[in-house]
């Protein structure tokens, strides 16, 4: 029988190790996301995947505004995780804006976790003086009011750009069927947590090793963000992936699970 979290995050185990790893995916993403990388991982470490509020599977009952209304809310729901499957030593796997949800998680309940693997993060995509994050404030808005006016166009708009590798049609058209399939309403909330989210005093609290996997060329972060996270978090890794796009674990999983594994 599904638990309360279980059910509301739609959590799925597998694998045949003992030793766990917890996959956070991205913003318009779901846990079908991680497709490419989780079979190098079957044999020797349990997979727990599951889908934010709003997302994939998710309860979409359980979203509640004030929750929510930062990424501390999604945060929680990976220490919710954790506590009901009764989760320790775990080395988390966060995409995007997970990177820094996992950070946040870390911050709250370190008990739980090992490691941590980063793969395209941004402790904050506004630029500003003094940091270079990649996106001004106006672009930052004028992207924004295009999505609550037209989310679908938007949708099928940006997709094609976070995902890159336009030799490889077939991966733009999955990420954007896969932000047209998440709820409008809360994606809208979620991307404005996201976009609008500075988390660059946490990563001195992060202590564990981590993991940066960022690819040479990215519409939402870059390497400059990737060494910006080296220099202010300790115990960090950096491995640039020489390929395109925010999704590497799509785009390019094998050059993703060389890293986690030299990693973890």
């Amino acid at each position: 029988m599904k638990t309360t979290v279980t059910f509301r995050n739609n959590v799925k185990i597998m694998g045949e190790g003992t030793e766990t790893l917890l996959f956070g995916h991205g913003f318009g993403c779901d846990q079908n996301t991680w497709r490419s990388v989780i079979p190098a991982f079957l044999k020797e470490y349990k997979i727990v995947v599951f889908d934010y509020v709003g997302a994939g599977g998710s309860d979409l009952t359980a979203y509640d505004d004030e929750r929510y209304s930062s990424l501390d809310g999604y945060a929680n729901d990976i220490i919710d995780i954790c506590t009901e499957l009764q989760l320790h030593d775990v080395t988390f796997i966060g995409h995007s804006v997970s990177s820094m949800i996992g950070v946040l998680a870390i911050k709250m309940e370190p008990q739980f976790f090992k490691k941590i693997v980063f793969i395209g993060p941004s402790p904050m995509y506004m630029n500003e003086e003094g940091y270079k994050g990649g996106i001004d404030a106006g672009d930052l808005d004028d992207l924004l009011d295009v999505m609550d006016s037209n989310y679908l166009g938007w949708s099928r708009m940006v997709a094609p750009l976070i995902m890159g590798n336009e030799e490889k049609p077939d991966l733009a058209e999955a990420l954007t069927a896969s932000f047209c399939a998440t709820d409008p309403e809360i994606s809208k909330k979620f991307a404005r947590v996201t976009f609008m989210s500075d988390n660059r005093k946490d990563l001195s609290s992060l202590t564990i090793p981590s993991l940066t996997i960022q690819c040479e060329e990215d519409f939402l972060t870059s390497r400059e963000v990737a060494e910006y996270i080296q220099q202010h978090t300790a115990n960090n890794t950096l491995i640039m992936l020489e390929t395109k796009g925010h999704c590497p674990h799509l785009s390019d999983p094998k050059g993703v699970v060389s890293a986690m594994k030299g990693f973890i």
